[in-house]
């Protein structure tokens, strides 16, 4: 699981006295507890596809926090929110293209908007943008 990998790196950084990445690890494994609490409390397992929900989430916050430092003229914060986001993004798993995604959708039998966005939510969830899987299928 990316959890595993990210809680593996969190404590190459505490060693290596590293706190930028251990900074912006930390915050990455706080926001796993509390999500796992909740999927716990509703008797559901927590997959990898929510753990890259909680990347992509984390990834949109430290850029707000960049672009507001940046236009606080803190220049130097802006740079550490910046390398935290690219830690981040590290374990986000590799997107699919809009290439991969027409072939996969021309693979399918059904290919009404609704069965297509129903395959690829169920089984690419976090590896595709569902957007554009929208504009694929509109291309068709």
């Amino acid at each position: 699981m990316i959890i595993d990998e990210i809680k593996k790196q969190n404590m190459l950084a505490l060693k290596e006295k590293d706190t930028t990445k251990r900074s912006a690890l930390s915050v990455v494994i706080n926001k796993f507890m509390l999500a796992n609490i909740e999927k716990r409390a509703k008797g559901e397992d927590f997959a990898d596809a929510d753990m890259v929900q909680i990347l992509q989430k984390a990834v949109k916050e430290l850029e707000e926090e960049a672009e507001n430092y940046k236009l606080a003229n803190n220049l130097i914060m802006n740079e550490e929110i910046l390398k935290q986001r690219e830690i981040v993004e590290g374990f986000l798993p590799k997107m699919m293209s809009k290439e991969e995604i027409k072939a996969q959708i021309l693979s399918l039998q059904d290919r009404s908007i609704g069965a297509v966005m129903k395959h690829f939510k169920i089984n690419y969830a976090g590896k595709c943008d569902m957007r554009d899987v929208q504009e694929v299928l509109k291309t068709l």
